[in-house]
């Protein structure tokens, strides 16, 4: 199964693009193809869903992607924005497949992943999402949080970067208290994996602007215009955003949101928490999209 995963590049108006991608040969091509991305967070990369995405290889068209400033995609200096990334996300689809795609995503991604299907619906077969989120939902400005600020404060955000994210401490202390339930769960390869990316040469760039709030959007003002159908998975322990806020959101489209699943004892990312229930999730959606 692992055999068939290749890594690849793609030039792209934010930069070259790092993505994983299987023989397509090897696909089901009455199926759709399949499109991961991670969120955002310091050391954040396609490692997000490394546990999932190989076990679609043998039936699906799949490329697993590294966002621009994360991972092993270039970490450009330019405006990191919430146009820039909607934008991005069409452009990748675009250049990698000519038939509607399922986007599987997370957390403020989904956030543009939902605005993309919103202003390109023909572009989308559906979307399969965890605790999405626009941070700043329901009139909440997170901007106006205390690490929002700190990061505004030149030299102080690049201090608070290298001490406070991009380092195996603070990764291991965010995982355990904001990522995950139960830290047993962390593995030593997680640590590493997000530890490396975040040191990475100009890591800091997009890392920031996602701290600054300058990714922020309100979810709420545009999820009732959605019309491709779409998935939600949330952890019930997830805090940042809290299941609470989940339910609102998913109150506010009933027609195109057709499920939203808790995963018990689970935080913000299950697919790195509790990734065989993951698969099972999406494999379950992606057969009744079928």
């Amino acid at each position: 199964m692992f055999d068939c995963l290749r890594s690849r590049t793609l030039t792209t108006a934010m930069g070259e693009v790092a993505y994983v991608t299987n023989d397509v040969s090897t696909a089901n091509h009455a199926r759709p193809p399949l499109f991961f991305w991670h969120g955002f967070g310091g050391g954040s990369s396609r490692y997000e869903w490394s546990a999932v995405y190989p076990a679609f290889a043998a039936e699906y068209s799949l490329f697993a992607l590294d966002l621009p400033g994360w991972g092993a995609s270039e970490h450009r200096d330019q405006p990191y924005t919430v146009a820039a990334y909607g934008d991005h996300l069409l452009e990748c689809l675009g250049q990698l497949t000519a038939e509607p795609a399922v986007v599987i995503t997370s957390s403020l991604t989904a956030a543009f992943a939902i605005q993309g299907a919103i202003a390109h619906p023909q572009r989308f077969r559906g979307l399969i999402l965890t605790c999405p989120t626009g941070l700043s939902d329901f009139g909440q400005d997170y901007r106006q949080t205390p690490l929002a600020q700190i990061a505004r404060q030149p030299y102080v955000d690049i201090a608070f970067y290298r001490l406070g994210v991009a380092n195996p401490l603070s990764v291991q202390s965010f995982m355990a208290h904001q990522q995950f339930a139960r830290p047993s769960r962390i593995s030593p390869e997680m640590v590493a994996t997000y530890t490396q990316v975040a040191q990475s040469p100009g890591a800091e760039l997009a890392a920031l602007a996602f701290v600054r709030g300058d990714l922020c959007c309100d979810l709420s003002r545009f999820l009732p215009h959605l019309t491709v159908p779409t998935y939600i998975v949330w952890g019930e322990q997830a805090k940042l955003p809290p299941l609470s806020v989940g339910q609102r959101l998913a109150q506010l489209n009933r027609e195109a949101i057709r499920a939203f699943d808790v995963i018990p004892g689970v935080g913000l990312t299950p697919q790195l928490e509790c990734p065989a229930v993951m698969i099972g999730f999406i494999d379950r959606y992606l057969s009744q999209l079928r």
